[in-house]
């Protein structure tokens, strides 16, 4: 699973060096950088307007407008990716690592069993 901890962290490398790159983490007036300036709560909601479109995509079927060739879903899920991958960056967040360490976590979890979840208030969906 290290791998996989080290293959995040590097495409967390990867969207966040991008968008620096691309002036997202500077002041689009000043030049000045926003590195340690942003606001996270509004970034978050970023994730979820990405979540929103990709429910969206799906309910009407559509192809992505700027990738035709791929459904709306498809691509906002990776807009969303993008996002909390840049946001991680930003944060000097281990994503990889903390993504792995949750997935060990919730293979062990009760209301993670399918017999827990089909129970009394378990967890359906």
């Amino acid at each position: 699973m290290n791998n996989v901890a080290k293959n995040i962290n590097e495409l967390v490398d990867i969207c966040h060096s991008a968008n620096v790159e691309a002036g997202w983490w500077s002041d689009i007036t000043t030049g000045e950088s926003m590195l340690g300036k942003r606001n996270v709560n509004e970034l978050l909601m970023l994730c979820v307007s990405e979540l929103a479109e990709a429910m969206e995509g799906r309910r009407k079927n559509l192809m992505d407008d700027h990738l035709p060739s791929r459904p709306m879903f498809d691509v906002e899920l990776a807009d969303c990716i993008i996002r909390i991958c840049d946001l991680a960056g930003s944060e000097g967040i281990d994503l990889g690592g903390s993504i792995v360490e949750k997935l060990a976590y919730n293979r062990n979890r009760a209301d993670h069993k399918l017999e827990n979840r089909l129970g009394i208030n378990g967890k359906r969906f």
